[in-house]
């Protein structure tokens, strides 16, 4: 049974002059009675001109319809992104993902577009004919569209484009941290919490990551995306991301892309690169005389397994860079206050520098990923000062941070996403 129901009354109009408040009053019984039992959300999705075919026919009067339609939320809005997204917060305060959708046979098809793109595999749609369930036949008979074409494809995703735009910023500005060892010749920086319009709590407000396991869907992020280009000056269209896979492939542009890596590297003007971070560390490298760049996402596991080097030996094979001039910075990442490792795993950081881990003989001990991280750079042959891995904002604990960062250790499975990005300037 679902936890929520949504009935569609988008547009809707009734052919009979009569009956148009009894056969609106049987529908919503008729839903209360299937579906109270489990439900703990009733709502009615409508336009602002819902009418019936005759004068002198409003939604708010009728015998006893005012009374049932207070036991129902309504969201009445012209546009059908808008509508569809203040039904999603709502559902979302609630937590609830199994969601009954009874809609008019000719709006499924279209209904399932608009979802699509505002909800991600988190939830569960289950559709009802709503002429079923009136039972009598007494909305105006359409056929099912099975299609839709490309063109309204496009205008569905352009509405919602312009709706999530119109939406204001939450939890304060969008803020970009940078780095000064980085020059101009680049775009770069690294993002925080803050200036988005994600809404979940954990994932509150300037989330970049989407996935089927988060209730964000792909439009809000490319909407932070969007925002984020724009305040940084660099094209959003032109933008990509590392594929996690806590290991140490990295994928030079131009070349096949793997399905998986932990590192990008290009010399291509005018293409941003990112890596994911909420814990791991986003490491960004640039070049200033061959005028490339990389970006790493390191989490312990890619850590040790050189990542961040195997970013620096790309960029010198593609495109003879050199080590004394490759500039490293590393973004927020969770601290060794608040990251332990079970003993087997935390030896493999002692070994490496017994300073990397705190408490060694405890059964957790603590791990500094970004001292080991540093630690394997200059090992490899970067310059200790072309390293940045400690300023005022970027060696900030994520997870002792919540009003700067998103932290998987401290918020779940549910967890936000920064990352730290670069880019040739064109």
């Amino acid at each position: 049974m679902a936890e929520a129901v949504l009935i569609d009354l988008f547009g809707l109009k009734l052919n009979s002059q009569k009956n148009c408040h009894q056969t609106l009053l049987k529908t919503l019984n008729a839903v209360r009675y299937h579906h109270g039992a489990k439900a703990k959300f009733f709502c009615i999705m409508c336009c602002s001109n819902i009418s019936c075919d005759h004068d002198n026919c409003e939604l708010e009067t009728g015998n006893g319809l005012s009374a049932l339609l207070r036991e129902f939320e309504t969201v009445s809005n012209p546009s059908m992104a808008a509508s569809l997204y203040i039904i999603k917060q709502k559902v979302d305060e609630k937590n609830l993902s199994s969601i009954k959708v009874i809609v008019p046979v000719h709006r499924k098809t279209l209904m399932k577009a608009f979802i699509d793109r505002l909800f991600t595999d988190v939830y569960n749609f289950e559709f009802e004919d709503l002429q079923m369930t009136l039972k009598g036949g007494l909305l105006k008979q359409s056929t099912e569209v099975n299609i839709i074409t490309a063109q309204e494809l496009e205008a569905i995703q352009n509405e919602i484009e312009t709706y999530l735009r119109s939406l204001p910023a939450l939890k304060g500005e969008l803020t970009i941290i940078t780095s000064p060892l980085i020059p101009d010749t680049f775009i770069h920086g690294f993002t925080t919490r803050t200036g988005g319009i994600s809404y979940i709590p954990t994932l509150s407000s300037f989330n970049l990551f989407s996935s089927s396991k988060r209730r964000d869907p792909k439009a809000v992020v490319q909407e932070n995306l969007r925002r984020l280009g724009k305040a940084a000056g660099f094209n959003a269209n032109k933008f990509y991301q590392i594929k996690t896979d806590h290991a140490n492939d990295v994928w030079i542009m131009g070349r096949k892309e793997p399905e998986s890596y932990d590192g990008i590297t290009t010399n291509q003007k005018g293409v941003t690169i990112a890596a994911l971070g909420a814990d791991c560390i986003p490491i960004v490298f640039a070049d200033p005389v061959k005028k490339a760049c990389g970006v790493a996402h390191s989490g312990w596991k890619g850590t040790l397994l050189g990542v961040a080097m195997a970013t620096v030996n790309a960029m010198r094979a593609e495109y003879g860079c050199s080590l004394e001039d490759i500039i490293v910075v590393l973004g927020p990442s969770v601290g060794p206050c608040c990251f332990t490792l079970p003993r087997e795993s935390a030896k493999a950081f002692h070994n490496l520098d017994p300073g990397c881990v705190r408490l060694f003989d405890s059964p957790n001990p603590c791990v500094d990923i970004r001292k080991a991280t540093r630690i394997l750079l200059e090992r490899g042959g970067i310059l200790p000062q072309n390293i940045q891995d400690q300023n005022q904002d970027l060696n900030l604990c994520t997870s002792c941070h919540p009003d700067k960062f998103f932290s998987h250790v401290r918020d779940g499975p549910n967890f936000g996403t920064q990352i730290g990005f670069i880019s040739v300037r064109e």
